[in-house]
């Protein structure tokens, strides 16, 4: 199953490390990223395989967004089928 993380706040050095280790932590591996800078804020996007994430994604939706809170980041990790049914025109 795929997930789409989302990941905004102040610009620092570390972000990306900082996700991703964690997103590592939870053995969810990422496939595509996309990141930029605006005006002084950092957003990034993630399509990340969980299928094998060693906790249920609810738990692992949790868990990131308490290290978003910790780095000073908004944090969102959803299904892919839920987030495309989401932003579909």
């Amino acid at each position: 199953m795929k997930a789409i993380v989302t990941v905004v706040g102040r610009d620092r050095v570390g972000i990306i490390a900082g996700v991703c280790t964690a997103l590592a932590d939870f053995n969810v591996n990422v496939l595509d990223i996309s990141q930029t800078v605006m005006q002084g804020y950092f957003t990034m996007m993630m399509a990340a395989e969980v299928s094998e994430c060693n906790v249920p994604l609810a738990e692992l939706c949790a868990r990131m967004e308490a290290i978003g809170r910790d780095m000073g980041l908004s944090i969102r990790v959803q299904r892919e089928d839920i987030f495309q049914a989401m932003h579909r025109i």
